[in-house]
């Protein structure tokens, strides 16, 4: 039964398992046998498994000082959306004053704010934080408010009549149904802050993922870009996975009724 369902679970990737050597091969066989794709330009698996080791050191601290960075610009985001998103979905008379100033800043890019906050705040790392947690905020704030400006009344009405507070209405019938949207905003804040993350690192950040770009770029060592492009295609994909695992777990008992 074990083994069973160790198989079951691995089937599904089977495909993937036969394609990608084959991929592979086929990869190695034109730019680096046969010189159809130049190699200066299109690096062969060969010679990416040897900036892998051969400078994986400068590579994994790259990926750490990312991650260490988006963590910090995103947590605050969503911090700060989410709060902003539950109180102009409760109170009209914050929504009335914090709705208008989203809806007008909401559409500007977070990357055509990067002379401000450079110029603004006292490191490059700080600024690129904040415009990380710009670019998240936005759209938790938004799904948030919107997740709780559109929970059923009758939930309300039926938690006033067993004696319900405003406080216990706001954490224990508005919050949580409101988690499917709040979710929703987080996924798109977190795809918004890989963009603004990359770009901060490469315009002024001296550390990170855009940073090793920027250098490759400028040693025109193509073989490093494209290795720091994996590493960042692995890194965010772990991170989105690793969101859907969380929201599976935190949204376990509305199974059923939420489809994604």
């Amino acid at each position: 039964p074990a083994s069973r369902a160790r198989l079951a679970r691995v089937r599904p990737a089977g495909p993937w398992l036969v394609a990608l050597p084959l991929v592979l091969a086929a990869w190695e066989i034109v730019t680096a046998k046969t010189g159809w794709l130049p190699t200066p330009f299109f690096a062969p698996p060969q010679a990416l498994i040897e900036v892998y080791v051969d400078d994986w050191p400068r590579l994994a601290g790259s990926a750490g000082n990312t991650l260490k960075l988006l963590s910090l610009g995103f947590a605050c985001g969503v911090a700060a959306g989410f709060a902003v998103g539950v109180s102009i979905g409760w109170s009209r008379r914050i929504g009335y004053w914090v709705h208008p100033v989203l809806r007008v800043l909401g559409p500007v890019p977070a990357t055509a704010l990067l002379p401000l906050t450079f110029y603004f705040f006292p490191t490059s790392y700080s600024a690129a934080a904040f415009l990380i947690a710009l670019s998240t905020g936005f759209p938790v704030a938004v799904l948030t408010w919107s997740g709780v400006a559109s929970v059923n009344r009758q939930y309300y009405d039926v938690a006033r009549t067993l004696g319900a507070n405003a406080r216990f209405l706001v954490l224990r019938v508005a919050i949580p149904a409101a988690l499917p949207h709040v979710f929703v905003g987080i996924f798109m804040g977190l795809s918004a802050s890989f963009t603004v993350l990359v770009v901060a690192e490469m315009m002024g950040v001296k550390s990170g993922l855009g940073w090793y770009l920027s250098w490759a770029q400028g040693w025109a060592s193509y073989v490093n870009m494209y290795a720091a492009l994996i590493v960042m295609a692995l890194l965010f994909s772990g991170l989105i996975a690793l969101l859907f695992a969380v929201r599976d777990r935190a949204l376990a008992w509305q199974k059923g009724t939420v489809k994604w």
